[in-house]
């Protein structure tokens, strides 16, 4: 009898087996099934119906990363950022390494006002996420999430990472300006509480006037600025820039003395030298243009203006062949510099380089255009700089 009983027994344990393989593998079935079917809707174009195809594939196997994130992902998109969050949470603690899906839980996050994780979550996902388009979505974010907080500093960081990904996009660039200027306010605000009679506080109230076009008032502001330490970094050159721009002889002499100003307090200043080289080449000192563009040059090799600058001089000593390669790396440098176009044109039809010669003419026309769409986009802003004159400084 016992023999028989273990017989029985063995013979009902493995009909039990049998039946659990069989849940199991109807199961599987029933989940793949689910799946396929929500692959065809999204194949469709059809996100709604595939909503609950991956909700009954999730209820069979909630073990399934794919069908958990992808879940999360629908809902998302469809607006239902609460209903997405435990989905795209659950795909993560089973694979946290799922950077666009922890990004996606950080925006979805946001949108049910749970700051703190949302931007847990987005800080840790920004830096891993491959997709460029992503990447800028996120980032912008993110941004939002610093700005609001009074975190500029972290926003301006994370600016910097999208200026890199997307350097023409218009809301990144608006995103920086933005940020940036609030970083400049907070900045101005603790310099006039710190140090409101400062030779840098002059300085930056000089560079206000100039944003407002309040170009003989940034002039006596730089001049206090120099009266309290002439040694100021930068001073000597930005007040020499201002002082350049008048087409009064007697102004644009104290811009030159306030260029060699700048060089005594540094002599590889190179924007300094470039401005002086400049000058001589417009007073008719080739000799002495040649060899400050040359330093600058020197200084700088990435300077465009630099060695376009060098590039005019060696043209009217009669040296083409030296130009040539300047204005070449010019371009390169700065594609959009109208000038440098124009002379490397010249400079190839010149040797009977047609075709070069009526592309690079092209492209001359195509940035002049683009420089006067500019300069009346900046019209509209009606900040005009008044001209300055020997006389009204002396009022100063």
């Amino acid at each position: 009898m016992i023999a028989k009983v273990g017989i029985a027994g063995c013979v009902l344990l493995a009909g039990v087996s049998l039946c659990l393989s069989q849940g199991t593998e109807d199961k599987q079935q029933e989940f793949a099934a689910h799946i396929q079917k929500a692959h065809s809707y999204l194949d469709q174009k059809q996100p709604a119906l595939a909503i609950p195809e991956f909700q009954a594939a999730v209820a069979i196997d909630p073990e399934n990363v794919d069908a958990q994130a992808n879940l999360g992902v629908l809902l998302f998109f469809q607006g239902k950022a609460a209903d997405s969050i435990p989905h795209f949470r659950a795909a993560l603690e089973r694979e946290p390494g799922l950077a666009k899906i922890q990004g996606l839980l950080g925006m979805a996050e946001i949108r049910t006002l749970d700051f703190a994780n949302a931007h847990k979550d987005m800080e840790a996902a920004f830096p891993a996420v491959q997709d460029p388009r992503f990447q800028m979505q996120l980032g912008l974010e993110l941004v939002g999430l610093d700005t609001e907080s009074g975190d500029l500093e972290k926003a301006a960081a994370v600016l910097a990472q999208l200026l890199k990904v997307a350097p023409d996009s218009p809301e990144v660039l608006y995103a920086a300006y933005r940020t940036y200027s609030d970083l400049a306010g907070e900045s101005m605000l603790a310099l006039s509480l710190g140090a409101p009679d400062s030779a840098q506080m002059h300085q930056l109230l000089a560079h206000e006037d100039i944003r407002q076009g309040n170009t003989v008032a940034a002039i006596g502001q730089y001049r206090k600025a120099i009266a309290i330490n002439p040694h100021l970094p930068g001073v000597h050159f930005e007040l020499a820039e201002l002082l350049h721009t008048s087409t009064d002889d007697k102004v644009k002499k104290e811009a030159e003395q306030e260029y060699h100003a700048a060089l005594l307090e540094n002599a590889q200043d190179e924007k300094s030298i470039l401005r002086l080289a400049e000058i001589n080449a417009q007073k008719g000192n080739a000799e002495q243009s040649y060899d400050e563009y040359m330093k600058a040059v020197e200084l700088q090799p990435a300077d465009a203006d630099a060695k376009l600058g060098l590039a005019k001089i060696l043209i009217e000593m009669n040296q083409a062949d030296k130009a040539l390669p300047l204005l070449e790396d010019t371009v390169k440098l700065e594609p959009t510099n109208a000038t440098a176009h124009y002379r490397l044109a010249a400079l190839y039809r010149k040797m009977g380089r047609a075709d070069d010669a009526k592309r690079e003419v092209d492209l001359y026309q195509k940035f002049k255009d683009m420089k006067e769409k500019l300069r009346t986009l900046y019209k509209e802003l009606q900040v005009q700089p008044k001209e300055i004159r020997a006389d009204e400084q002396d009022e100063q």
